[in-house]
């Protein structure tokens, strides 16, 4: 199982609007206060976090030390949070970087101890990693309660290093996470637990 590849989308910023205008400036200001805020530990450690979530690694490997554990139960929320995973990806990276064609925060405000060593090319509205971690999170959860308990502090920490990194914005954050979770909530839609409505 794969993930769609990222598309290179960047282009420039969109033609001016009251609405939007006063929206971008709240959000972009939310972005300052948390890329310029120094978090003990978070330059060392969310860095490398958002890094291995790229691609869905990050996901893939938790679903296999999920697997590992042997337990139907585990294996099948491993199984329901990639099918989620998945989902989630292919929307955002064919249909939601289309859409909304919105660019890359600076990176001024941030650090440089905490940028990310690759930036990312693509547009930054909505932000794919958090759409995977709240998809597989939200997947598993659906499953097991127990798992997704589990699972979601890390999704949540992968989400809050994009903004701490300078990679997004936090309503690219906050849609992407949306937009997972209802990946997840369509999957099992589509592919109902045995013995469940």
């Amino acid at each position: 199982m794969t993930t769609t590849p990222d598309i290179d989308l960047t282009t420039g910023p969109p033609g001016p609007h009251p609405l939007r205008s006063r929206f971008l400036t709240a959000d972009s200001r939310l972005f300052e206060a948390v890329a310029s805020r120094h978090w003990p530990g978070g330059d060392r450690f969310l860095p490398k976090l958002s890094h291995s979530a790229n691609h869905g690694l990050l996901w893939f490997a938790t679903a296999a030390a999920l697997a590992a554990t042997r337990t139907p139960h585990a294996r099948r929320a491993a199984a329901r949070g990639l099918a989620s995973l998945s989902l989630a990806s292919a929307t955002i990276n064919t249909v939601g970087k289309r859409t909304v064609r919105r660019p890359r925060p600076s990176l001024a405000p941030v650090p440089q101890a905490r940028r990310l060593k690759r930036q990312p090319i693509t547009t930054s509205f909505p932000s794919g990693h958090s759409a995977s971690a709240a998809a597989f999170a939200t997947g598993v959860a659906l499953e097991s309660h127990g798992w997704g308990a589990a699972v979601a502090p890390l999704a949540t920490a992968v989400a809050l290093s994009r903004v701490y990194t300078g990679a997004h914005f936090p309503s690219d954050v906050l849609a992407g996470a949306a937009l997972g979770a209802a990946a997840a909530f369509a999957v099992r839609r589509l592919l109902p637990e045995h013995g469940r409505h």
